[in-house]
């Protein structure tokens, strides 16, 4: 199976939005809509992972408890502490990672340093491409042609 770098490395966009925890929900759901993500990690003014703010996390932590995306920090509704993983490891480590715990991103991290995100449907795709890959070598060696 893949490994997190390897998926990383494929990923069409290796850029990485990020919010500050000080920033309003407002301007993470902004930032969200404009770069067509679901999720942002939240990262302090050194670079640091300290939580993840998702939609879930404006739908139950903001708007269900009353809640203005004007007046109110990221800080306030993101999740943390923030499960993450590193480039060594395999796809299918994530997929139980985030089928256990619920989650649809896992940020990748070197250190405290924020390398990437990986979500549901990144995995997904990986997944089906690399069976994809195994369906054919068969079906070669099944006729005769490995």
């Amino acid at each position: 199976m893949k490994t997190v770098a390897q998926m990383l490395h494929a990923k069409s966009s290796q850029d990485v939005h990020t919010i500050t925890p000080e920033a309003t929900v407002l301007d993470a759901l902004w930032l969200m809509a404009e770069c067509n993500v679901g999720a942002l990690p939240v990262c302090d003014e050194q670079g640091r992972l300290v939580g993840i703010f998702s939609e879930r996390d404006y739908a139950r932590k903001g708007v269900l408890l009353g809640r203005s995306s004007i007046g109110t920090q990221v800080r306030e509704v993101m999740s943390t502490p923030v499960l993450t993983v590193v480039a060594r490891q395999g796809i299918r480590e994530c997929m139980e990672l985030m089928t256990e715990h619920h989650l649809r991103h896992l940020p990748v991290v070197e250190g405290q340093r924020l390398v990437g995100l990986l979500s549901i449907g990144d995995l997904i795709k990986a997944t089906l491409a690399e069976q994809d890959g195994l369906i054919h070598s068969l079906e070669q060696y099944i006729r005769g042609a490995a």
